[in-house]
């Protein structure tokens, strides 16, 4: 059985008629005839009775018309879902983010842009940083990500650079430095303060460049404790443990307990570019970049 037998066998029950059935398929008659006799052979049982003025269901055949419509519109529906699919506006999207990048500006806006355009993508975010967004792209548990590029990318691996971000200072609210937050600050006039940073392990490549730039500066920083996020970092810097440099991207959700002070003898370009692997399949991925590109 093909699925043209059920499409000329719904037109036949339709028009209870083979001639006009056969001119509704673009079809000769004979084709029609001989597709009907076929599918009553195939299924052992007649479903039209036939008579002088046309063609009337039996009522096996009526029972299979009722079905049969319900099937086709199974597939008819199958066929859109795949349409769909492959237009990049069904099915799902595993992104991963740097949770202070999505805060505000160009990452929420592309979200936002995309959910409107393709409702219907299921779109899954996990905040991660830069290292374990590679690493679960190289696995493929990510379709995508937006990270911050230190290093040259993964073999495999494509990127499209979107905006850079610099660092800032942040002190805790309850320290007395005398500082204008108007204006901005020498990182070498607190050096003698504790600081919270970053472990090395948890992102290598921006650790040993704000290293590097601090000493540039002459500056050591006294480093008091180590935090794994941003978010723990400024948490410590709100209790008052030590001030901080972070990505300029937190001014977009300042904490209550903590200032922040651009620097003046100190700069950073931190690059948020996204990336993806070379040989995604994922249809929506594509939509994506497209919707990423026009934000």
């Amino acid at each position: 059985m093909e699925l043209r037998h059920l499409r000329y066998f719904i037109a036949v029950a339709e028009h209870q008629s083979v001639r006009l059935a056969s001119e509704r398929l673009h079809i000769t008659q004979p084709a029609v005839s001989r597709q009907i006799q076929d599918l009553e052979q195939e299924l052992g049982l007649p479903l039209f009775e036939r008579a002088p003025r046309g063609l009337k269901l039996t009522a096996a055949g009526a029972s299979y018309l009722r079905d049969v419509r319900k099937a086709m519109a199974v597939l008819d529906d199958a066929a859109e879902g795949a349409r769909r699919v492959a237009a990049g506006l069904l099915g799902r999207l595993r992104l991963g983010c740097v949770e202070n990048a999505g805060w505000d500006g160009l990452v929420p806006q592309a979200f936002s842009r995309f959910q409107a355009e393709a409702p219907e993508v299921a779109l899954e975010l996990s905040v991660l940083n830069t290292p374990r967004q590679l690493g679960a792209l190289a696995e493929g548990a990510l379709d995508g990500g937006f990270i911050y590029q230190y290093e040259p990318l993964p073999e495999g691996v494509a990127g499209i650079p979107l905006l850079e971000h610099d660092v800032v200072l942040a002190l805790p609210r309850c320290w007395d430095t005398g500082h204008d937050e108007n204006l901005p600050v020498a990182l070498s006039s607190l050096a003698d303060r504790p600081f919270v940073m970053l472990p090395r392990e948890a992102y290598p490549g921006y650790y040993d460049r704000l290293i590097g730039a601090c000493q540039q500066q002459g500056v050591h920083l006294k480093v008091a404790q180590e935090a794994g996020t941003e978010t723990a970092i400024l948490s410590l810097v709100c209790a008052g443990i030590g001030a901080a440099i972070v990505n300029s991207a937190n001014l977009g959700r300042p904490p209550a307990q903590a200032r922040f002070f651009r620097l003046r003898d100190l700069s950073l370009p931190m690059p948020l570019t996204f990336v993806s692997r070379l040989d995604a399949g994922n249809p929506a991925l594509a939509r994506f970049l497209t919707t990423l590109q026009g934000v």
